[in-house]
């Protein structure tokens, strides 16, 4: 009985750590797509387009911030919820969708952080991506490839920048929007799943002592 009771605390918060990510995907969203109606993806012009974002437009600090705080908190609680599905045994075949949903939208979340390193063209976006891109390079065989998909050939320029936020506010911000209501559609149904099968399961132990009486009354008539 602990055991059932302890699998259906971690369901509900399973249940309600998903809504909390598509919350925050969904506001992060949001805010991107109002700051990139003044962010200008290019080598200088993007510092200072989040410049005039921050002091200048009405709010944009708010959105900015918005921004950061709900992307850096999707990595935080998808973390949690696979923390929560491993401890539950939620990685079985009947919560695969869950499982697998959850994994892959961390890495989205994850890649998001990491394609927006250079996005601000700072000195410390900068130089962390020119780290990166030297570990990049290292990997074998196809590390030169990678790394000119990722700059557009060459040292880190305008092509750059633009070539990641196409992937920042593109690929992966629809991916990580997709796999999160595909997250929290599996996480709904199987939790209602799981709360029918408890219910029959229920019926039938309910069902099994009133047939054992009327067996009993049975043999006495008979008896008697």
């Amino acid at each position: 009985m602990e055991n059932t009771e302890f699998n259906r605390v971690l369901r509900r918060i399973a249940t309600v750590l998903s809504v909390v990510i598509i919350t925050l995907s969904l506001v992060a969203a949001s805010t991107g797509i109002l700051l990139s109606f003044y962010y200008e993806p290019a080598a200088g012009r993007a510092y200072q387009s989040l410049k005039v974002i921050a002091e200048q437009v009405s709010y944009g600090w708010l959105f900015r911030k918005a921004h950061n705080i709900a992307g850096n908190a999707v990595i935080a609680i998808a973390l949690v919820q696979i923390v929560v599905l491993f401890v539950s045994r939620q990685f079985r075949k009947s919560w695969l969708t869950a499982w697998m949903s959850a994994i892959f939208l961390t890495l989205i979340a994850i890649g998001l952080s990491w394609t927006a390193m250079i996005l601000s063209w700072d000195q410390e976006g900068f130089w962390r991506f020119n780290i990166e891109l030297g570990t990049i390079e290292a990997i074998p065989v196809i590390g030169s490839q990678l790394r000119e998909i990722l700059t557009g050939g060459g040292a880190i320029s305008t092509l750059t920048v633009q070539r990641l936020y196409t992937i920042h506010s593109y690929i992966l911000s629809i991916a990580a929007i997709v796999i999160s209501v595909v997250h929290l559609l599996s996480v709904l149904w199987q939790e209602k799943q799981t709360q029918s099968s408890a219910g029959s399961n229920s019926e039938a132990m309910n069902s099994q002592p009133q047939s054992v009486n009327h067996q009993g009354v049975g043999a006495s008539l008979a008896e008697s």
